[in-house]
């Protein structure tokens, strides 16, 4: 699994001009899944996510210091099987690393519901799985990490 991490102090996700999925201060997460992910990579992407410390400490002024979890932020997820695109050849970006839509979305509904329960259930937005969406984000900082499960 890859992600796609972004520091914001706001996102949102529209669909057919309907706002689906929103957050203040957090992180949106762009969430590709290949062909051959597993839930094991499910579950080391969630826990990596919700701990990962991105945020200052307001108190000490610290950088790095604090998490999504600690600091009780949102976190929008959006799918996006585009990480998963080859390049190396021609034009056209070739997608048959990325996992088919099956298998995908059972793998991406199970990684929402693990950062749920690695989180708050109340705090995790997503957009909706194989939509064209408009994803807005307001970066902060701007922070962006790159998670690669295959990295771990």
């Amino acid at each position: 699994m890859k992600a796609v991490i972004q520091r914001v102090t706001a996102a949102s996700v529209t669909v057919d001009g309907e706002v689906v999925g929103q957050i203040g201060r957090g992180l949106c997460l762009l969430v590709g899944i290949a062909v051959d992910d597993t839930p094991k990579d499910v579950d080391w992407l969630a826990k990596k996510v919700t701990t990962l410390r991105l945020f200052e400490d307001a108190e000490t002024g610290k950088a790095w210091d604090k998490s999504v979890k600690d600091l009780d932020l949102g976190i929008l997820s959006v799918s996006q099987f585009t990480l998963y695109a080859v390049t190396s050849k021609g034009a056209k970006p070739d997608f048959h690393l990325a996992a088919k839509s099956d298998m995908s979305k059972d793998m991406y509904m199970g990684f929402l519901e693990k950062l749920g329960t690695a989180h708050k259930p109340e705090r995790i937005q997503d957009g909706r799985f194989g939509a064209m969406m408009n994803v807005n984000i307001q970066n902060d900082g701007p922070v962006t990490i790159l998670l690669d499960s295959r990295s771990k």
